[in-house]
């Protein structure tokens, strides 16, 4: 593999992406330790960990948890430094910083998309022996697929995220159309019943459906399973050929339908905020953390599968930020063991219960509340059927923001293959450049 010239360079990449189904917008700044990289003093080996801070149920989380493995194992002392992502991108710019003066911790919390960058560069180690295989068969299979590159496991996160179609009963109603299920995804809508029934549920007041969660990491979470659904990878299953994937009749095919929603008026570019939740979207592509805010308001709502295709193949949008062992930790065994603890079934359906998110363990759902039934049961039951990680490769940054800015023109009337020709020479060119080799 061809020397990565300076790490600064692809990191830069990653900040520009929006980190949607999983970024953390707390403004404190909590701090529960503040060393750096694994030190043994005489018989104790001390690890540090850096993650985003948080809302304040899940830095009491951090608190209680820490306190309670030191106290339980004086051998191995756990301290974690909260860093603030509010204030432009702080945290990468840290990681940076730590890379490339070998000042990184000992455990380090990575968006998913990106652990195969971090992988890649080797600024994080593989896990190999952290888990059993009962252990490993616990987990959600796109937490695992999400966590691994090159055939290892690099991270493993504690939760999860997911995409269902959010709908407004009373609009369904006037416009005469029946709700879609949520028991059984062969009753699901079809592409061609999406389309069709936001054209008719679109009106002077509210259009029919809300499918921008963002314009940048939230396309390609979002949506980049309809390309799934259509038999249309993104990029080669090693992650070093976008040529021919990205750009190839299936995915363009995809771009183009997705566009026809916003071309005829039956979804905003530019949506207002809370669209679907203040009655200006009769439908909404929305994720497993609307559903608090929709329960507390009195709009009459449902819930059903992401639409599948007119072929019946049902796929899903997932990931979270995940824990990874970096290159500079000296006690890795520690770090496993410790690692281990962390994402316990118990510890994990606190930590998810805290955040609100599903979990990523499927025996963490024996001891949470409210996932047997409704849309969280949904939302569950996709992660464990039809969720997928996005795709893996030390260029996606690079393919995630170019994908963004392609379907964002094409959705404006740009044509179609010159955008998704451009994404491919991108990404092509970035991993010829840093990976090929």
């Amino acid at each position: 593999m061809k020397l990565k010239k300076l790490l600064c360079v692809g990191l830069a990449t990653v900040m520009t992406m929006s980190l949607t189904a999983c970024g953390n917008n707390a403004s404190s700044n909590a701090v529960n330790g503040d060393q750096t990289g694994s030190k043994a003093s005489g018989d104790t080996i001390n690890l540090t960990i850096w993650s985003p801070t948080d809302e304040e149920p899940i830095e009491n989380w951090w608190v209680e948890k820490l306190a309670a493995w030191n106290e339980a194992h004086p051998e191995i002392q756990v301290s974690r430094e909260a860093i603030d992502r509010s204030d432009s991108y702080a945290y990468e710019n840290k990681i940076t910083t730590a890379t490339t003066s070998n000042d990184l911790p000992d455990i380090l919390y990575v968006d998913g998309p990106n652990v195969s960058y971090y992988a890649a560069n080797g600024i994080i180690v593989p896990m190999e022996g952290a888990f059993s295989e009962e252990e490993m068969a616990d987990f959600m299979p796109s937490t695992v697929q999400q966590g691994t590159y090159d055939g290892q496991l690099y991270a493993i996160a504690g939760t999860e995220s997911s995409v269902a179609l959010f709908y407004n009963k009373d609009y369904l109603d006037a416009a005469g159309i029946q709700y879609p299920s949520d028991s059984d995804v062969k009753d699901a809508w079809t592409w061609t019943e999406f389309y069709n029934n936001a054209e008719k549920l679109t009106t002077e007041d509210y259009v029919g459906t809300n499918i921008i969660m963002d314009k940048g990491e939230g396309l390609i979470y979002a949506l980049g399973q309809f390309w799934t659904e259509n038999n249309a990878d993104l990029i080669s299953e090693d992650g070093a050929v976008a040529d021919g994937y990205v750009n190839s009749d299936a995915s363009i095919a995809t771009a183009e339908y997705l566009a026809k929603f916003i071309q005829n008026g039956y979804a905003n570019l530019d949506p207002v905020k809370d669209e679907f939740l203040n009655g200006y979207a009769a439908t909404m592509l929305g994720g497993s953390w609307n559903i608090a805010d929709l329960e507390k308001s009195d709009m009459n709502w449902g819930v059903s599968y992401f639409p599948v295709s007119d072929d019946g193949k049902a796929s899903s949008p997932t990931g979270d930020w995940a824990a990874a062992i970096t290159k500079n930790c000296e006690n890795v065994d520690a770090a496993k063991e410790f690692m281990n603890w962390l994402m316990s079934s118990e510890n994990i359906a606190a930590y998810a219960s805290a955040i609100a998110k599903p979990a990523s363990r499927t025996s963490a759902y024996d001891q949470m509340e409210g996932w047997d039934e409704g849309a969280r049961a949904l939302m569950l039951w996709q992660l464990q059927n039809t969720g997928t990680a996005r795709p893996s490769s030390p260029s996606y940054s690079v393919l995630s923001t170019d994908f963004a800015s392609a379907l964002l023109n094409i959705f404006s009337g740009a044509d179609a293959k010159t955008e998704m020709d451009n994404v491919a020479s991108d990404v092509d060119e970035n991993y010829e450049t840093y990976y090929a080799e």
